[in-house]
């Protein structure tokens, strides 16, 4: 394969901007990452990057959905489009991820995920994010309560061996019946326990955190909130070292105060930029059927008819824009867009510009906006002409 040679681009490190940088790809992998202004051979495919920011791929733990598709809608197609929103912003990898539901609904979403693998548009699939059906009704949120149980050892056992080894997050409420035991048994299997839709306390998310617990969903969405003298499960995060928490940065789920509150409490290494988009994604206002409820989108805004917010129609790209317009350093925000959630999933040849990495790369203008996606060296058609 020939090599491409990505020049005249401000490169985003972990703690700095280099300036007039060169990234050189070669079969999928970034060959080499210079600042020396040299001659480069004539054998050579250069892109000029126009001063634009460059930056690795985005990965996205928490996706339903995008341009009018739901991924729990029994349709492989529905995958395959949300794989080319996922790159058309600027996010290389995800996990598709699941919502409430019954169990055959859940295992006809795993079949269509398995037959999608290896064969996307756009963005890879790095696994599956089963979000519910072990949620605690009293902090649903939108989860349809109608298919909400308690912790079930041999129904996940089940999920499990129809998924292989897809599974890659399970997001549970630990304070149901059985609750701390699956903790346990998901842990033992390698896969990462997340926390939310859940009225668990300071004590019973502590306990979950120490048996193996690691990671919060859409951190202070769906949960007992913060009280002094009943400081819940955000606080127990907040003091767990190995806890990463997911953070909807959309203006909406939350105020730019707890963002910075959020990176402040755990560094860019301890929170990752989620959309948790639904199918409106790409699409705007306008009425939806998500997770059984019918939706209405109005000013970006997803709710309930009681008023409820359900999802968000955040781009990653735009969640990104935002944390930086939250207070966040580019190199923190781009972090925890890119490194973190690669390092939380044990990717660790994607999320960094490096020599060896996986060439996802995303070119971006001033604004945010992306000019084009590279993923495993290949920057889509569709987006190159952007």
């Amino acid at each position: 394969m020939q090599r491409i040679a990505i020049s005249n681009v401000q490169i985003v490190t972990e703690d700095s901007l280099i300036s007039n940088g060169t990234v050189i790809v070669k079969d999928g992998k970034i060959q080499n990452v210079t600042t020396r202004n040299e001659a480069l051979p004539s054998d050579i495919e250069c892109i000029d990057g126009n001063g634009h920011l460059l930056i690795p791929g985005m990965i996205d733990l928490h996706i339903h959905g995008a341009n009018g598709h739901d991924m729990m809608d029994g349709s492989v197609n529905s995958i395959y489009e949300v794989s080319k929103a996922c790159a058309e912003s600027g996010c290389t990898s995800f996990l598709a991820t699941s919502v409430t539901s019954s169990l055959d609904k859940l295992l006809t979403m795993i079949s269509n995920v398995k037959k999608a693998i290896g064969n996307e548009p756009g963005a890879q699939i790095t696994g599956l994010h089963l979000e519910g059906p072990y949620l605690n009704p009293k902090r649903k949120g939108m989860q349809n309560e109608d298919f909400l149980r308690h912790p079930d050892l041999e129904e996940m056992e089940k999920i499990l061996v129809h998924s292989g080894d897809l599974v890659k997050m399970v997001t549970i409420a630990p304070e149901l019946p059985g609750g701390i035991e699956l903790v346990k048994e998901l842990k033992a299997k390698g896969i990462i326990v997340a926390l939310a839709h859940s009225d668990a306390t300071y004590e019973e998310a502590k306990a979950a955190f120490q048996l193996g617990a690691s990671h919060v969903t859409h951190c202070f969405n769906g949960m007992r909130p913060i009280h002094h003298r009943e400081p819940g499960l955000i606080i127990a995060a907040f003091e767990g070292d190995h806890v990463s928490l997911q953070a909807i940065v959309d203006g909406i789920h939350l105020h730019p105060a707890i963002v910075r509150l959020m990176h402040r409490m755990k560094g860019p290494e301890g929170v990752a930029l989620i959309t948790d988009a639904l199918q409106a994604m790409g699409l705007g206002d306008g009425d939806y059927l998500f997770g059984g409820h019918q939706v209405k989108v109005e000013n970006g805004v997803a709710r309930l008819k009681d008023g409820t917010l359900a999802s968000s129609t955040v781009k990653m790209n735009e969640a990104l824009k935002k944390a930086v317009e939250s207070g966040i350093p580019l190199w923190d925000a781009v972090m925890m867009a890119t490194r973190t959630p690669a390092d939380i999933l044990g990717l660790k040849t994607k999320g960094r510009i490096a020599a060896n990495a996986d060439a996802d790369l995303v070119l971006l203008d001033e604004k945010f906006n992306v000019k084009w996606t590279m993923i495993c060296g290949k920057i889509g058609l569709s987006l190159k002409a952007q």
